[in-house]
């Protein structure tokens, strides 16, 4: 060691001064680095006491004070479990109506729309969302944001849709949960007085709306995760883009073969006018009703007869 110096033009004492100062420093570099490590993969849900654990068990000479303050300067505190926010209220005196969307068998739009809620959180508190999909192109048909968690959302959404779409008397199911927005007599109206069956969830089954509660995950994590809006306005325009522009025209989806729901749609609607679709005769769509689609004629409730359908 003394001839290494030598050569190196240094005393003994002055390397091992520089050797006692570096030292500190390496390992509270190798200590910051597995810190970080066990928080990332426990996807920041570790607090420090756990990290602190689990670094004593490992070798590491450390404290919580010390775990905590390095958590502090790395921004490595674990995440909080966001509020949940129920927006499903089915404890109501409105009649619930059976689940035929598991009968279905699709075989093009406008025969099964899928609806469902989500809260939206902006800076100090908290909107709502009501959307309307078709589930055969799981494009988003009807949408509206609002501050208040009521019937009046869910029909913003549903008018949209019935401006935007045209669809055949009777052969429509509309499918939700048991919320009361989707059970209140003004919204049951609209559907009836448009010919539009009424299909409902099972109590507490989610997977009954499958598609409509697949979209709202696809919505958080690839719009919603990000900082918390500033103002319903802020919201309304970027969510509106993300469904508009993004989500429809953009966004390919593995269900529909790598195609967005817009571009799902048009090919569909060149088949059919091409007269190419199974089937087809006539100029007439192939099309099921819905009695035939569920196979069993009888279970349909029947509508009274009424004038092309229109908005309410």
């Amino acid at each position: 060691m003394e001839r290494q110096c030598e050569l190196a033009g240094v005393s003994r004492t002055g390397f091992y001064r520089q050797l006692r100062r570096g030292a500190p420093a390496e390992e509270q570099m190798q200590l910051r680095d597995r810190l970080q490590q066990l928080a990332v993969s426990g996807k920041r849900r570790l607090g420090y006491r756990v990290l602190t654990f689990l670094l004593r068990q490992e070798g590491q000479a450390v404290n919580r004070k010390r775990v905590l303050r390095l958590m502090r300067a790395d921004n490595l505190l674990c995440l909080r479990a966001r509020q949940y926010v129920f927006t499903t209220d089915s404890r109501h005196n409105w009649p619930i109506y059976p689940n035929l969307a598991p009968r279905l068998r699709l075989s093009g739009i406008n025969q099964l729309w899928v609806a469902d809620i989500t809260f939206v959180r902006l800076r100090w508190e908290f909107v709502y969302l009501a959307v309307v999909l078709d589930a055969w192109s799981r494009r988003v048909i009807g949408w509206d944001l609002s501050a208040s968690l009521d019937a009046e959302l869910a029909l913003n959404a549903l008018r949209m849709a019935l401006r935007e779409r045209q669809w055949r008397p009777g052969e429509l199911v509309h499918h939700s949960d048991r919320g009361t927005q989707y059970a209140a007599g003004d919204y049951v109206a609209v559907l009836e007085q448009n010919e539009i069956l009424i299909s409902m969830s099972r109590k507490g089954n989610p997977y009954d709306n499958a598609k409509a509660e697949r979209f709202m995950r696809t919505l958080k994590e690839e719009q919603l995760q990000g900082p918390a809006y500033g103002s319903i306005a802020q919201a309304r325009r970027e969510i509106g883009d993300f469904l508009e522009a993004t989500y429809n025209r953009q966004r390919l989806h593995s269900a529909l073969g790598y195609l967005t729901p817009n571009e799902f749609e048009r090919r569909q609607t060149a088949v059919e006018t091409d007269g190419r679709l199974e089937g087809q005769e006539n100029g007439h769509s192939r099309f099921p009703p819905a009695s035939t689609v569920l196979g069993n004629r009888d279970a349909i409730p029947t509508v009274p007869t009424a004038q092309p359908a229109g908005i309410d």
